[in-house]
């Protein structure tokens, strides 16, 4: 059993913005008895440009936020989640990068966000995170006392298959931070987040970033803590703050005893048919 926490944080425009927004409540939680902190997506910092994001970026020996947090964890003996930081790429670009720290500060994982949120929710609302961001191309799953956990960021959680592959590799927690927008979020987070706990009997553990974004948008909010039969255990709502849950990841191994739908997937092949079926 680890108690686990989601700060959910908001979206701040520098690096020292940000730090100022994330240390008093990791300082809470830990007071609070966590033993892995769990942080949004861009919780380094965000901005927004149009259809841009364009959050505060810097190499990753050089990011003060990082730097920052590996001084935290490793102070206060705690593990994190560092949900998403912008780290300078060579081409350009910037990766959308996930950390694990584990609790004297060292880095025991890094994910680069696969799916980049190229959408277009109206002729005048679109986001285009490609023209930003250099997408990843491997997944990844993090060894920690907790348990094993699958890692993933925001838009990540629209393509299932990322989660099936985690889940047989190993993950007990899937971990899908994010700085989901406001109307996406109103409509699909719950359910989305909901139906990869239920449909690979994992922990979701979903910090978000909540509030207006600096240049225009606004985040959703609503951190989540869900056990693998989708039950929410807690839920973070809107502005700023702190969840707490506990986490059993033997609860994993009995709620996939009983659906075991991870290793009893069939291959199969796909047929167009054809009106009026000449069979």
């Amino acid at each position: 059993m680890a108690r686990v926490a989601c700060l959910q944080t908001r979206p701040r425009a520098t690096f020292g913005e940000a730090i100022a927004e994330l240390l008093p409540l990791a300082t809470r939680a830990v007071r609070g008895g966590a033993q892995l902190l769990c942080l949004p997506e861009y919780c380094g910092g965000l901005t927004s440009d149009g259809p841009l994001f364009r959050p505060p970026s810097a190499a990753e020996n050089e990011h003060p936020v990082l730097k920052r947090l590996r001084e935290f964890a490793a102070d206060n003996d705690v593990w994190m989640l560092v949900g998403s930081i912008a780290i300078a790429a060579e081409n350009g670009l910037i990766l959308n990068r996930t950390y694990v720290l584990d609790d004297s500060g060292n880095v025991a994982a890094r994910y680069d966000k696969i799916h980049l949120f190229d959408i277009q929710l109206s002729p005048q609302v679109r986001f285009e995170e490609s023209a930003v961001v250099t997408p990843g191309n491997k997944a990844v799953v993090a060894s920690t006392p907790l348990g094993q956990i699958g890692l993933s960021i925001c838009y990540d959680l629209r393509f299932p298959r990322l989660y099936r592959r985690l889940a047989q590799g190993g993950a007990d927690i899937l971990a899908v931070p994010a700085a989901f927008t406001k109307v996406t979020g109103l409509a699909h987070w719950h359910v989305l987040n909901r139906s990869r706990a239920i449909e690979n009997g994992a922990y979701v553990i979903a910090p978000g970033a909540t509030g207006e974004v600096p240049g225009g948008g606004e985040c959703f909010g609503h951190s989540l803590i869900i056990d693998p039969w989708g039950r929410i255990l807690a839920d973070g709502g809107e502005g700023p703050g702190i969840i707490h849950a506990e986490v059993d990841v033997s609860r994993v191994e009995e709620m996939r005893g009983k659906i075991s739908s991870l290793s009893r997937g069939r291959e199969f092949t796909l047929t167009l048919a054809n009106y009026p079926d000449p069979a």
